[in-house]
């Protein structure tokens, strides 16, 4: 493939000819229930229809489009299993992979960044990358000093092929939201474009990189690479082996899988609390699994000692006293069933705006569902559970439609719940099981209540839900 299909002209006929293929479907689809099938089986060859255009296309380009991409990717298991089992490697390989620019592409590029003499930083560097991404690729190289390391290269007309495919897909996003059941596609598509400007600072990203790096130097867990060069459009980070996620997901064991959802759980809610950021893009394609480092006590078969390498620090939430004390605490009430409370602090927060009366207790039994995971000690994260979910958010004649309907998602809060979202969707790919009320004691503000004084007793506090192990 040539340079990045930059031309306005080019990338807006190709992402045009989406609804247009879609509105074809619809009518095709009205002439088969014509027919005498019954619209529940059009409808879902309609959608595996719609899944199949959809990302052959968005696997052609890169800029927005593999953006939005990669971003939808991580809700595969929502989508029903006929139409997401024939297309789950399409979706996984846009986690990974797009095609590299040319050669001399990138050598032009490191000329004009780097300096005519660029070669001389580098012991070795390999022109075939490693990985590529929505704007950027990836090449291994070695540094002058020995070291191994990631020379991540961004797309000459990145951000304007980015800001294009975003505003493109904007403009059709409503014909997109039957892809993913229950989740708004708009917002999704409006706060990536939001996020142009942050991805393309490869500055910023070194920032955010190097903080992490040096908060998790000697954490057991998480590895992070520090940053070794960075300049406009080219950044150099230190070099992690290791499984990809996406791997783990096709075909890691069991074991493999757990530890995977584990430390992708304790990362997402450690994070913020120990360097003030949220890493916003939580794709499979920006994690690794790696063995245990020599000197940990850990095998490097075992599973139980693996670490995970985070990679990809372009987009960030910046939450200087981490996540929100608001979240911990109306997940506290909702375990407890103090419905009145809840529905006080969500009123309080904007979640409920001031014009609209809802029944504390219908909110109460909207979110129970929802935080499952949370209501036992260790949760086993499926696509069906997911699906499930979905499913009653989506569905107009359930009561969790309508009430869902009538809730408001606070600006401060939409990187937060698409994170959260996209995490809880690469946990359902794993299939982990995963200790997540472990972390969320352990990191999460206001989730654990603070203990009372010496001799103080507490009254009024309400029975705890009912837990029972989800299978």
């Amino acid at each position: 493939m040539s340079d990045l299909p930059r031309k306005a002209v080019t990338r807006t006929a190709k992402l045009a000819a989406l609804p247009l293929g879609f509105a074809g479907r619809t009518a095709w689809g009205l002439g088969k229930r014509i027919g005498g099938k019954s619209a529940e089986i059009v409808g879902r060859e309609l959608q595996q229809r719609t899944a199949e255009q959809l990302f052959k296309v968005l696997g052609e380009l890169k800029g927005g489009a593999m953006k939005f991409g990669q971003a939808l990717s991580v809700f595969e298991s929502a989508l029903p299993e006929e139409v997401a089992g024939p297309y789950r490697a399409a979706l996984t390989k846009l986690q990974e992979a797009a095609p590299p620019m040319p050669t001399s592409t990138v050598h032009r590029v490191l000329d004009e960044r780097l300096g005519e003499g660029w070669r001389e930083l580098f012991q070795e560097f390999e022109d075939k990358p490693s990985a590529a991404a929505s704007i950027g690729q990836v090449h291994r190289a070695v540094w002058h000093d020995g070291r191994t390391v990631a020379v991540k290269v961004q797309y000459p007309g990145a951000g304007e092929a980015l800001l294009s495919d975003l505003t493109q897909l904007g403009r059709f996003a409503r014909l997109l939201g039957p892809l993913i059941p229950g989740m708004d596609i708009k917002p999704l598509i409006a706060e990536l474009r939001d996020r142009v400007t942050e991805e393309l600072d490869y500055g910023l990203e070194a920032r955010a990189q190097r903080e992490h790096a040096v908060e998790f130097a000697s954490d057991p867990d998480v590895v992070v690479p520090d940053v070794v060069h960075q300049c406009d459009e080219v950044l150099v980070t230190e070099w992690i082996d290791g499984v990809p996620l996406a791997d783990v997901i096709a075909d890691g064991t069991q074991e493999q899988r757990d530890r995977a959802g584990q430390l992708l759980a304790r990362f997402l809610f450690s994070g913020p609390a120990r360097t003030g950021l949220l890493h916003a893009d939580p794709h499979p394609g920006n994690f690794r699994l790696l063995p245990a480092r020599s000197g940990d006590g850990g095998e490097a078969g075992d599973a139980g000692s693996w670490r995970l390498g985070v990679l990809d620090f372009g987009t960030m939430d910046r939450l200087p006293g981490g996540l929100p004390e608001t979240i911990g605490e109306a997940l506290r009430m909702t375990l407890e069933g103090d419905a009145e409370g809840v529905y006080d602090m969500l009123r309080r927060d904007g979640f409920v705006k001031e014009d609209i009366e809802l029944d504390p207790g219908a909110v109460l039994d909207y979110l129970l569902p929802i935080i499952e995971p949370v209501q036992v000690e260790e949760f086993t994260f499926s696509r069906g559970w997911l699906r499930q979910q979905a499913g009653r958010i989506a569905d107009v004649r359930s009561p969790a439609h309508q009430l869902g309907k009538q809730l408001n998602l606070p600006p401060a809060y939409l990187l937060i719940h698409r994170v959260t979202l996209s995490t809880i969707g690469v946990l359902c790919q794993l299939g982990a099981t995963v200790r997540l009320r472990e972390e969320l004691e352990g990191w999460l503000p206001g989730f654990v209540p603070e203990k009372p004084e010496e001799g103080e007793a507490e009254e009024g506090q309400a029975e705890p839900v009912e837990r029972t192990r989800a299978e």
